[in-house]
């Protein structure tokens, strides 16, 4: 039911500011702008809505990325460290190759995958922290690549973790 006050169709005044309708204005980001705005626009209204540009959430906003956004520790912080490779099982016939603490040798992750992904024709994401997932077996070929590319990183460096693989044993 429609009350008689209210005449159709709505007009909707928008922030100049964010965007949104002046009445969502509070729940923006950019408050002091929509404050600002409103003052200067549309002095009538700016008093009849209640932006406090001071206010502020307690919530952290999530970052993109996740768990990816914290800085590892440098080298010589934590001690010796050594880049993992390791094999993990992900579904029937499928693998994926993890590599570990390339970080520390002050290799950036994202440029590492990229490398990864174009050298063996995969795909390639940044996981963790210090966490690359390679899709497919590539760890015989990573014990020669790394330092190939890098050459902070020697052959004692890199540490071979093992793990499970789907590939079957060859019977005797």
């Amino acid at each position: 039911m429609a009350s008689a006050d209210v005449q159709y169709p709505l007009h909707v005044q928008y922030c100049g500011a964010c965007t949104m309708p002046l009445e969502y204005c509070e729940y923006s980001n950019c408050k002091a702008a929509c404050r600002e705005w409103l003052e200067k626009n549309l002095p009538d209204l700016a008093g009849e809505l209640t932006i406090d540009p001071a206010a502020t959430d307690d919530k952290k906003s999530q970052k993109r990325g996740g768990k990816g956004t914290a800085k590892p520790n440098k080298k010589g912080a934590a001690g010796p460290s050594k880049v993992t490779l390791q094999i993990s099982a992900r579904s029937k016939n499928k693998n994926v190759t993890l590599v570990k603490g390339l970080t520390a040798f002050g290799v950036e992750p994202k440029v590492a995958g990229k490398f990864f992904a174009n050298k063996f024709a995969c795909g390639c994401s940044v996981t963790g922290t210090d966490e690359i997932t390679i899709q497919g077996d590539f760890k015989d070929e990573l014990f020669d690549l790394i330092p190939e590319k890098w050459s902070q990183i020697t052959d004692d460096d890199i540490e071979d973790l093992g793990g499970e693989s789907n590939k079957k044993k060859e019977k005797e």
